[in-house]
């Protein structure tokens, strides 16, 4: 039996965990630089409120109804999903932690010791709400898809009040018919436009179809799909969340930028992230993509992309850093308000199987990298960087209704008072 545990819209739920006021209100997270709303609370999804529209397109109505809007708090986020996740491992031996707000658990061995799988899922939601306050919704089934499938249920159909449990035919049947195709795990929004031309429409439909068949027109994910549905589980933990072959670090600036040295900084410390997110899986990166843009809503719209080849793959920092100071002379244009810039590794091959080449000398530091990871993630991500990452600060995105710190930062530690 597999199950996957997840948060219900975890951002906007993560806001209202120490902040009592606004636990019964309509609640809306946005992104980066305040841009778009990326998380909806249950009680304001009922305001048909839209994921991902502009802010400024949607404010009036927003503030018509009073939502309570909040810039996405990160910090608070990783650590409310820590603590999640910990309570969720309690009740498994073998847990995967899928993304910041989901997890999958495999039970081996557990059919003669638990005999009511809704049960025990009513237990897991209610130790993480006590010991967390975070809302999650548990799903059940014979194979990681039709896990995911009870997990939907159990947020979304009505009857299932936060479990869902797929563990034989007509817990199956009901259950897909009641979900559109595209809900089912891997179909997108375009994949699910050529089934339901098909006549596929619902994950039921999908589950009768043949496998080989689905192959044949789509690709071996769509038939790996189509037998998890029908209880044939295929997919490993490996396969369920494989290394990244691209590694991107891109973001909009708080405010337009005009100068050199900051938008130097400002590729230096994508460049940082990406380094820590290749030595992070075990990758190293024989190419970069370095770019800078003006916004495409200005008038005469810039846009500069550059290839970086490296003459050894590396994931250090600094060597990323550097051949930021390379290009940076050949990307930056004067009098142009640079709207954003990113860095992205490619062509990535992984750090364990590695030639080594007889004529070139790797430069990285692969012992001072370690040194950086360890204090960064004992100290906060931040605590040791490169120099001119600090150059300036300006562009730093917008976060102008930021929530406090509450877990990882001593001044905002909540008060309570008990007169």
């Amino acid at each position: 039996m597999f199950a996957l545990v997840d948060a219900v819209a975890f951002y906007a739920s993560a806001e209202k965990v120490f902040d009592p006021s606004i636990r019964f209100k309509p609640v809306v997270v946005l992104t980066n630089n305040d841009g778009c709303i990326c998380a909806i609370c249950p009680i304001a999804r009922k305001l048909n409120i839209p994921k991902f529209e502009p802010y400024f397109k949607i404010r009036p109505y927003l503030e018509q109804h009073n939502v309570v809007v909040r810039s996405s708090n990160y910090e608070l986020y990783a650590d409310l999903s820590e603590r999640m996740m910990t309570v969720i491992n309690r009740f498994c031996d073998d847990h995967y932690v899928y993304s910041i707000d989901e997890s999958f658990l495999r039970f081996t061995g557990f059919s003669k010791i638990i005999n009511d799988w809704a049960d025990y899922g009513h237990t897991i939601r209610r130790a993480v709400w006590r010991e967390t306050g975070l809302p999650v919704g548990v799903g059940f089934g014979i194979t990681p898809t039709l896990a995911k499938a009870a997990n939907h249920a159990a947020k979304k159909l009505s009857g299932y009040n936060g479990v869902a449990v797929i563990n034989d035919d007509i817990s199956r049947q009901e259950i897909l018919t009641r979900m559109d195709v595209t809900d089912v795990w891997g179909i997108g929004s375009r994949l699910g436009r050529k089934l339901k031309i098909m006549g596929i429409k619902s994950a039921w439909d999908l589950a009768n179809q043949n496998p080989k068949a689905m192959r044949h027109m789509f690709s071996v994910v769509v038939e790996r799909t189509v037998s998890e549905l029908n209880g044939i589980a295929c997919l490993s933990w490996d396969e369920v969340k494989q290394n990244k072959k691209e590694i991107y670090s891109t973001r909009s600036f708080g405010e337009r930028v005009s100068d050199l040295n900051t938008l130097k900084s400002a590729l230096v410390t994508h460049a940082a992230i990406v380094g820590r997110k290749l030595r992070k899986q075990q990758s190293l990166a024989k190419r970069l993509v370095i770019f800078a843009a003006s916004s495409p809503h200005e008038d005469a719209y810039y846009k500069k992309s550059l290839l970086y080849d490296f003459p050894i793959p590396t994931s250090d920092t600094s060597v990323i850093a550097n051949a930021v100071s390379d290009v940076i002379d050949d990307i930056f244009k004067a009098n142009t308000r640079f709207y954003r810039c990113g860095i992205g590794a490619i062509e990535l091959e992984s750090e364990l199987f590695q030639q080594a080449d007889m004529f070139s000398v790797s430069e990285d530091k692969p012992k001072m990298m370690e040194c950086l990871d360890v204090i960064n993630k004992r100290y906060g991500v931040g605590t040791l960087s490169i120099g001119s990452e600090k150059l300036t600060k300006s562009w730093n995105m917008k976060r102008a209704f930021l929530s406090p710190h509450y877990t990882t930062r001593w001044s905002d530690i909540p008060i309570i008072d008990c007169d």
